[in-house]
């Protein structure tokens, strides 16, 4: 092949891609065909990548950061500048408007879920918010402007990267559909999978008008079960009236096991547990014949050195076996094959209004409403102080530029 020709064809390919200006035509054999003008590198996703302008993305975070392990959140977590993060190939690079409360956050700084992970490491488990910027991949299914939510490792920062296949699409960025993911899933997913409820069955929750449980009430009331509920106030009581629940107990004003007693001789036939300590005893007791207690938690110990209230687990054999009962422990991670179907079937009960989803930012919490990361800390003070109404919602605030 000759020099020139080669030179005469390189010219026509690259004329062909575009890399002429002006030429609005290529050759191919002895016809022109009309191309439109394009460079031989397509940036057209470059917008949607990092909007910088449209997103006013800022160079630098707040993020909240254990630098130490402890169950003392205060001790454990800290407030730091770093700069905003980059998405990769297949991610989102939300801008969080709201992040949840768990009482997981507390475990999860004291290193009792992973102790082969070592601080520095990044804290929260769940977001809300725009999407501000992506990779090449996550922009074939998703774009800059859309509102999506997620459950994952550090939620607690104003932007966070997110695998795009993580993320859930939700109509708009309101806390409420930030309720549904950690709170609302354990619900669904520990009483469909472990609760084999049928209609009426007896179904006790505690914390009945916290965060997760309102979510339990609603679920078992759904199912046509008579639902038991514990909680701390006559305020909550009422609340749980307003979710269906048939028997409110307020702990503080009446003897739960006597209650249970009394009012329920036969005994319970699921029991949704996440106190722990003396609340477990008392649900053990009250189980019915062939009775199922689901283990999702016990926040009553979570502030301890061991993460657990002492209970008497050493008659639980014979106690099981004598009722044919059992207990069953959930942790969400471990279902994230349901994940998905449980969210989708939460999202359209919340669109034909057949859902409550409860959210307490902190209006009535000391110091008031709990706005920007700095409040995560007097927001998870007022979970533990059993004090809140609902989910524990900390609303974000991003400045375009972030200082301490």
């Amino acid at each position: 092949m000759s020099t020139s020709f080669l030179a005469s064809y390189s010219r026509k390919v690259f004329l062909t891609l575009g890399g002429g200006r002006g030429v609005r035509k290529a050759v191919f054999g002895s016809h022109f065909v009309a191309v439109p003008r394009r460079s031989i590198i397509d940036l057209s996703y470059s917008t949607h990548f990092m909007d910088f302008k449209g997103s006013s993305i800022p160079s630098s975070m707040k993020k909240l950061v254990v630098t130490r392990l402890s169950q003392n959140f205060r001790d454990a977590v800290s407030l730091q500048i770093a700069p905003v993060p980059t998405p990769g190939d297949g991610d989102l690079l939300i801008r969080n408007r709201f992040v949840g409360i768990n009482a997981s956050d507390i475990n999860y700084s004291a290193g009792r879920y992973d102790p082969s992970v070592k601080p520095p490491f990044d804290a929260g488990f769940e977001g809300i918010g725009e999407i501000v910027g992506l990779g090449l991949s996550a922009s074939a299914k998703f774009t800059v402007g859309e509102t999506v939510a997620y459950f994952g490792e550090g939620a607690f920062a104003e932007y966070t990267v997110v695998p795009a296949k993580k993320v859930v699409p939700v109509p708009s960025a309101k806390p409420q559909f930030l309720t549904l993911l950690v709170s609302g899933a354990t619900a669904y997913i520990a009483l469909k999978r472990l609760g084999n409820l049928t209609k009426g069955e007896t179904v006790l929750v505690t914390a009945a008008a916290g965060g997760t449980g309102q979510f339990a009430v609603q679920f078992a009331k759904m199912a046509e079960c008579h639902v038991v509920g514990t909680c701390s106030s006559d305020e909550k009581a009422g609340f749980l009236k307003t979710l269906g629940c048939d028997r409110p107990i307020n702990y503080k004003a009446e003897d739960l096991a006597g209650v249970l007693r009394k009012e329920y001789p036969g005994g319970v036939d699921v029991v949704y547990e996440s106190v722990g300590g003396s609340i477990f005893d008392t649900a053990v007791n009250c189980l019915a014949k062939k009775g199922r207690l689901i283990v999702i938690g016990f926040i009553s110990g979570y502030q301890t050195a061991s993460g657990l209230q002492p209970v008497r687990a050493g008659t639980l054999p014979a106690k099981l076996l004598q009722k044919s009962a059992s207990v069953r422990g959930f942790f969400l991670p471990h279902f994230l094959s349901d994940y998905r179907d449980a969210m989708g079937s939460m999202l359209q009960m919340c669109a034909r209004g057949e859902l409550t989803c409860e959210v307490d930012l902190g209006e009535m919490a000391d110091g008031g409403k709990f706005a920007g990361l700095e409040s995560v800390f007097r927001a998870v003070d007022h979970m533990y102080s059993g004090k809140n109404l609902g989910k524990v919602v900390v609303e974000l605030v991003p400045s375009v530029d972030s200082k301490l």
